[in-house]
């Protein structure tokens, strides 16, 4: 075993950690593992496959962005430093105030970024958002031009300028596309609980802005590989990086090669669900553009009623964490639009999921059911 790196997931118990230590635990992958998150296994909506790879033991509830917590973090028995650290913890909520995102994320990354340099730890992952770059028309390189579109994407760009600036902090930054799969609570479980009150209300599901509106996605087994092969790639000498053409600090977009977009998903959902799918035309949308406060309102006061009914019609007396509620900063008409051959040549990774599909989307819904979250 000792070959094997020793990992510390901060944020662990979040989507993206539970999957990368699901994959650690599933591929016998680490010497030693430990899973810190501020929240409780039994409060994280834990689908039973994730209980031994993340709880017992390995689980140590702290919350990272406290200076206090960090010797419960770090130290280990055998005194020795953890090899890599991935940091998955952060604020994903979107529309919160300035403040949470500063004290959650930012504080929180540069908390632990200090500390894994203070200890030498032999490589530390950043997760950040493909929200970063200022859209395109091709999509966006790693050292493309940056104006973040989201209040998480402000403050994980801040997070990425800081940590760079620490000495002796052995980094690697990824950006992630729109990061989808079994038991998702963000974007793609939006879109579906939506589809299914169109589908209970016999409506047609009406899209803002374009069908050419990229939105491009990454499968959370390719992100969960991805990070791990990210680590091993920096703790085995960088191969193939050139500081001088791609900069000091090695930076990936973690996205699909299927270049998804409004349309890819609404033709999805549309033979899914069964139910007609558009787009509002360009009056609509220009209103929207205006007045996106209210039309979100509106779109939210028409969908949550009858969410609450299909839940209660099934029987469904603890939901959870499904929701058709639509997010204004995620309705904007931006692209989120990524190159990620960087991943691909440099590191030479390869996507076992190149494209978000019909089944992959049945999948998640599967999920759902499976943990009877689903009306």
């Amino acid at each position: 075993m000792a070959e094997k790196p020793s990992v510390l997931i901060i944020g662990g118990l979040g989507y993206i950690g539970r999957f990368l230590a699901l994959h650690i635990h599933k591929n016998n992958l680490a010497s030693d593992v430990r899973i810190v998150d501020k929240v409780l296994p039994q409060l994280a909506w834990l689908p039973p496959m994730f209980e031994e790879a993340c709880a017992g033991s390995k689980f140590v509830q702290a919350d990272a962005s406290r200076e206090q917590s960090l010797p419960r973090i770090f130290d280990r028995a055998d005194g020795k430093q953890w090899d890599y650290v991935f940091n998955c913890g952060g604020e994903t909520r979107y529309s919160q105030e300035d403040e949470v995102y500063k004290l959650r994320s930012l504080d929180l990354s540069l908390t632990v970024g200090r500390e894994a340099a203070k200890r030498g730890v032999k490589c530390f992952v950043e997760l950040s958002t493909g929200m970063v770059y200022k859209p395109d028309s091709a999509p966006s390189k790693e050292q493309d031009k940056l104006k973040p579109w989201s209040k998480i994407a402000v403050y994980k760009l801040q997070a990425e300028e800081e940590l760079a600036k620490i000495e002796g902090l052995n980094l690697v930054i990824v950006r992630l596309a729109h990061v989808y799969g079994p038991y998702a609570s963000q974007w793609v479980a939006t879109a579906l609980c939506m589809a299914r009150v169109y589908q209970a209300l016999e409506e047609e599901m009406k899209w803002l802005w374009t069908k050419g509106l990229r939105q491009n996605t990454v499968h959370i087994d390719d992100v969960s590989r991805a990070l791990w092969a990210v680590a091993g790639w920096y703790k085995g000498g960088k191969a193939n990086w050139d500081d001088a053409a791609m900069g000091k600090v090695p930076t990936f977009n973690i996205v699909d090669k299927g270049v998804t977009t409004q349309g890819t998903m609404s033709e999805i959902i549309g033979q899914i669900f069964g139910i007609e799918t558009g787009f509002q035309g360009t009056v609509i949308s220009s209103f929207a553009k205006l007045n996106l406060d209210s039309v979100v309102d509106d779109v939210n006061d028409e969908l949550l009623g009858p969410w609450a009914d299909l839940l209660a019609d099934a029987g469904i007396t603890r939901p959870g964490p499904l929701t058709p509620f639509m997010e204004k900063e995620l309705l904007k008409d931006t692209d989120l639009s990524m190159d990620g051959s960087r991943l691909e040549n440099v590191v030479g990774f390869t996507y076992e999921k190149p494209a978000i599909t019909k089944e992959l989307v049945e999948e998640v819904i599967e999920s759902y059911k499976q943990m009877k979250w689903w009306p």
